[in-house]
């Protein structure tokens, strides 16, 4: 009995001390940095126009899949209507299938309200605003390769800022998306509107 007394003892003044040791790890662990895209990233080659600014390394890739959306509109210069793209629809991925960001435009208030592609966070809201200063036609089945610099960035609502940091954007490697080649030749086909599937890489860079 002696025995079994001081074995329960020796049990209970353990477990406050293994308590307090697993509190204390668990405080590191949440204490140290997360990253919040944990990714390697190495953007393929690029025609020269499209080249990052030294001094930039990419943080982010993004795999978009959604659609470019177009609206025909009267345009006196060429005799009938003219597909005009109103708006980018799509959702970025990683490559392991998690939800990254939505695209789209949106009026940018760094800039009096001036319509810019438009990139949020699907987890802090955080978002950039960038207009394209380079593009590329490689391939005529698909819509052009961007390059973009951005010109308007704002935290999430509880300060995420995930995207916050980001200085240029490329649209590489894209698949579809171009107007249609018809539907657009009628004054009554004016105000109609195509969704054209499409996909591309979005690679996020920032100041290294």
């Amino acid at each position: 009995m002696k025995n079994c007394n001081a074995n329960d003892r020796q049990i209970t003044r353990k477990i406050p001390l293994i308590a307090g040791v697993t509190a204390l790890g668990m405080a590191f662990m949440f204490a140290l940095p997360q990253a919040a895209y944990p990714q390697s990233i190495t953007p393929p080659p690029v025609p020269a126009n499209l080249e990052v600014p030294a001094g930039n390394e990419a943080f982010l890739l993004g795999r978009g899949v959604g659609t470019q959306n177009y609206v025909c509109v009267p345009s006196p210069s060429i005799g009938h209507g003219n597909w005009t793209l109103f708006t980018p629809q799509a959702t970025l991925f990683s490559d392991q299938r998690e939800q990254l960001t939505t695209h789209f435009f949106s009026p940018n208030p760094d800039e009096g309200g001036i319509v810019r592609a438009t990139w949020e966070d699907s987890g802090d809201t955080s978002t950039v605003r960038a207009r394209a200063i380079g593009t590329a036609s490689v391939s005529p089945n698909a819509i052009a390769w961007v390059l973009l610099q951005v010109v308007g960035a704002q935290d999430g609502p509880t300060g995420g800022n995930s995207l916050s940091g980001t200085t240029f954007i490329q649209r590489l490697n894209t698949v579809g998306g171009l107007a249609p080649a018809t539907g657009c030749d009628l004054p009554t086909d004016i105000g109609h509107e195509r969704f054209v599937p499409y996909t591309a890489d979005y690679f996020f860079f920032k100041k290294q």
